[in-house]
């Protein structure tokens, strides 16, 4: 299963923003990394590279490397809607990222670990496919057996976020997907017009 597996901080660094969540290394450096981190480049960034930037933001934050997030796209503008909403609603549509949504696991990596092996379950069955498309009334559960697990009760425990398109049952430990995300409701810092312009080259 193919996915980022290399160090978080340097990559929030890069992009000035702790996009993989809470992170207190981030917080005590949060200027680029390299020797001349702490200076300001010099130069300005060209159009491609403010683009090419955005673009890599987006596949680090939802974990998706560049083919998949290339076949994203691809299904984003042969959809009816305005292009970059769309790609922002197929990757919040991605089940690791609604149990993350949820509450179920404290990171998307968390997330897409429950997902492999096999904790969560989709309208009663089990998905272990982190990247597993989710459709409106979709029911995302814990499974039975994992109900109890340490990490999942830490995670819920310390979630306070509430987002209008999903529900959730905290005594069945489910939650329900009830529709794609408008981008208002969507919090990723996100220019995605910048995606679709780069990619429409």
């Amino acid at each position: 299963m193919a996915r980022y597996t290399g160090p978080k901080t340097k990559i929030a660094r890069k992009f000035g923003e702790a996009i993989f969540g809470d992170d207190k290394n981030f917080e005590k450096r949060n200027y680029p990394p390299g020797q001349h981190g702490v200076a300001k480049r010099r130069g300005k960034k060209s159009e491609y590279a403010i683009q090419l930037m955005e673009k890599q933001k987006a596949k680090y934050t939802y974990g998706i490397l560049e083919r998949q997030f290339s076949n994203l796209f691809k299904k984003a503008s042969a959809s009816k809607g305005i292009t970059g909403e769309v790609l922002l609603q197929l990757c919040e549509s991605r089940l690791d990222n609604v149990v993350y949504r949820l509450g179920v696991a404290t990171s998307r990596r968390a997330a897409r670990q429950l997902v492999s092996h096999r904790h969560i379950t989709v309208n009663g069955d089990i998905v272990n496919i982190p990247s597993y498309r989710l459709k409106a009334g979709d029911v995302v559960a814990v499974r039975e057996k994992s109900k109890s697990l340490q990490a999942i009760e830490s995670a819920l425990a310390a979630n306070s976020s509430v987002y209008e398109w999903l529900s959730w049952n905290a005594d069945q430990k489910s939650g329900t997907f009830v529709k794609a995300p408008e981008r208002l409701q969507i919090p990723e810092n996100i220019k995605e017009q910048l995606i679709v312009e780069l990619y429409s080259k």
